[in-house]
């Protein structure tokens, strides 16, 4: 992969996931353990600051309007209810580990799972000359495979930083890793994916 056609995408890496005391961190600490996804996620943005790649940061907002006007149910609902990731609040912030630099794009207003859905990312996509995409972050099955689906489907190379990911449950982490991972091809591991890019 060509460094200035590859971008990396970090999904909600925010306190509400990250940090003890956010509202879905009891949630995930066991497998932020076990995957060890902040340090690897650490690796794979300083491996593509190294490499001089596009960076897009992918933080989750609230957006009350949203779900109450699509009378949403399930995850959407939930959120709302427990005011996650509220606007402007300690839990909707971008975690210190992974603080964006001023060079590195955050795109706003995602607040459904793909983070191409109701987002300018497709464009700033194309703006870029963008051909391949690296995805990681949370949830594994949720948002980051969410938007590896539609990265795929709008043609982009598409890969998942399997290691730089979180799920709720190894056995749903290991869900994606056989199944989901191998429709994309190509390596789903920090390291792999590092070396593939020049």
């Amino acid at each position: 992969m060509n460094a200035r056609e590859t971008a990396f995408i970090f999904i909600e890496f925010q306190n509400e996931f990250c940090s003890p005391g956010g509202k879905l961190y009891d949630a995930v600490k066991g497998e932020l353990e076990r995957n060890r996804t902040i340090a690897n996620a650490q690796r794979l943005l300083a491996g593509a600051r190294e490499k001089g790649c596009l960076v897009i940061h992918c933080p989750f907002v609230l957006n009350e309007e949203w779900v109450k006007a699509n009378a949403c149910s399930g995850i959407a609902a939930g959120i709302l209810e427990n005011q996650m990731f509220a606007p402007e609040t300690w839990g909707q912030a971008i975690i210190d580990a992974m603080k964006p630099m001023p060079m590195e794009l955050i795109l706003a207003n995602k607040h459904a799972l793909s983070a191409f859905s109701y987002t300018d990312l497709n464009r700033l996509l194309q703006e870029n000359g963008i051909k391949n995409l690296i995805i990681s972050g949370f949830l594994t099955n949720v948002c980051a495979q969410g938007t590896a689906f539609s990265a795929y489907d709008l043609g982009y190379q598409t890969r998942m930083a399997l290691d730089a990911c979180c799920a709720t449950s190894e056995s749903i982490q290991k869900y994606v890793e056989n199944d989901f991972a191998p429709v994309l091809g190509g390596p789903s591991n920090v390291d792999d994916i590092l070396k593939e890019i020049d």
